[in-house]
């Protein structure tokens, strides 16, 4: 008998990719928010499938689907009310990457697109038993300790545990590097029971065993096909979904462009259709929109997705997702663990580790007053932490004040002295500049 189904809420969803892996997993959608409209039809149109084949009539899944997706700005109040879906198993999103992208000027929590402290604020609003966010690899770096350090302070003050960790897509059969950033935290009853999942023992697919058919179902002549197949023998580079202000399709930056090459792909764009009788076999293909959601792990009976829009945004749609299978997996680990299957043999309090021991020494020292870098030094070296050197100190105070406000004081001998303040960060603030920001850029915003 399959076990009861389980109900998540899910920001941010975009096209689907975390929507159709969390299915997949035993979860139903009780919402799902998403702002762009292109990403919100695909969305829409693959629930009422998903209804469907599950028995539900096309017109009564079409009208389900409906209200469950909404399109709008997530912390828009007048959108939804958070307090509707209290206690909901899972809160899950993907909440906007430009904020932590080393493509980008990483302004963390100055960053009005940032999501990622709301997101987690909604924890004390709907007391979820289960929340589950994902990012990019830059969140992940030294300029973030402070910032993921203050998140896990938050969430303990909430109720939960929460525990960071990096997944390579690859870990999980999907055919890209695709490192993405995984918060998982859940209420200390369940907590004890969470396992992050396990890489597959299998290997991912080549790129060319993977879109092998597709790159020949056009009539390139087979030759030509298996040579190409021979030569994108590994895994692709991570697919760049771009932004409403990116110009047209294509595969990503310059680097990203080069590693294409080496498997013997055009990445200059995206193509309409695979190659015909026409293309010899000295000209590089392009991929296909068909051959990218492959890439990005639509791929089998179980993974199937049908795009809704013009080429450009349906591109868009894809590289912007989370790949299903990794969804899938983080979503069944979760759900063993609201179900209390396995107990950890740890506790589950070890999981919070000291990120940032400056901040810690910043927020948490009793003397409760301004510290200079010399005394941070003097008390981390004294803690038994691992010693570090004035300067070091004084870089991560950068770090820290450009997500935090800082106190700076002078003291007599002329040694700056630091005191931590407020976390700049959106939390739903109404004089927050997020609001004016996304008055004026609503339609470029992505």
């Amino acid at each position: 008998m399959a076990p009861e189904r389980l109900e998540v809420v899910e920001i941010c969803a975009g096209a689907g990719g975390q929507s159709l892996g969390l299915h997949n997993a035993g979860f139903t959608h009780k919402l799902a928010l998403e702002l762009d409209q292109n990403a919100a039809t695909t969305l829409r149109h693959n629930l009422a499938r998903l209804l469907v084949a599950e028995g539900t009539s096309l017109e009564d899944a079409d009208q389900e689907a409906a209200s469950i997706v909404k399109v709008g700005d997530v912390a828009d109040k007048a959108l939804w009310d958070p307090y509707a879906y209290k206690g909901v198993d899972l809160l899950a999103g993907g909440v906007p990457c430009p904020p932590f992208s080393i493509a980008g000027n990483q302004l963390g929590a100055t960053d009005e697109r940032d999501l990622f402290a709301w997101a987690v604020h909604l924890c004390k609003d709907i007391q979820p038993k289960a929340l589950l966010l994902e990012n990019v690899k830059g969140l992940s770096g030294n300029r973030f300790s402070a910032y993921r350090q203050h998140i896990l302070e938050l969430l303990h003050d909430a109720g939960y545990v929460g525990e960071w960790r990096l997944l390579e897509a690859h870990q999980f059969g999907v055919s890209q590097l695709r490192p993405r950033f995984v918060l998982v935290a859940l209420q200390k009853e369940y907590a004890a029971y969470f396992h992050w999942p396990e890489p597959s023992e299998d290997a991912a697919p080549t790129v060319g065993e993977l879109l092998k058919d597709l790159m020949g179902a056009n009539g390139w002549a087979p030759e030509h096909v298996a040579a190409w197949v021979e030569k994108a023998s590994s895994i692709a580079p991570t697919i760049v979904g771009g932004s409403k202000k990116h110009g047209g399709a294509d595969l990503g930056p310059t680097r990203a462009k080069a590693a294409w090459r080496q498997l013997g792909v055009d990445a200059m764009g995206v193509a309409n259709a695979a190659p015909d009788a026409s293309m010899d076999g000295d000209h590089l293909p392009k991929l296909t929109t068909a051959m990218v959601a492959r890439i990005q792990g639509w791929y089998g009976k179980d993974y199937h997705w049908e795009f809704q829009g013009r080429k450009t945004t349906v591109y868009r749609q894809i590289g912007n997702a989370f790949p299903p299978p990794v969804a899938k997996a983080l979503g069944e680990a979760i759900a063993s663990a609201l179900r209390k299957e396995v107990k950890r043999a740890d506790s589950v309090e070890s999981t919070r580790p000291d990120l940032d021991p400056v901040y810690l020494l910043l927020r948490h020292h009793p003397d409760k007053k301004p510290l200079t870098a010399q005394k941070l030094a003097d008390l981390i070296a004294k803690s038994g932490g691992k010693k570090l050197p004035v300067p070091e100190i004084e870089r991560r105070i950068a770090h820290i004040e450009r997500d935090f406000h800082v106190e700076k004081t002078i003291r007599n001998n002329g040694e700056l002295a630091y005191e931590l303040g407020e976390f700049k960060a959106f939390i739903g603030q109404q004089d927050h500049a997020r609001h004016d920001y996304f008055a004026q850029h609503r339609g470029k915003v992505s």
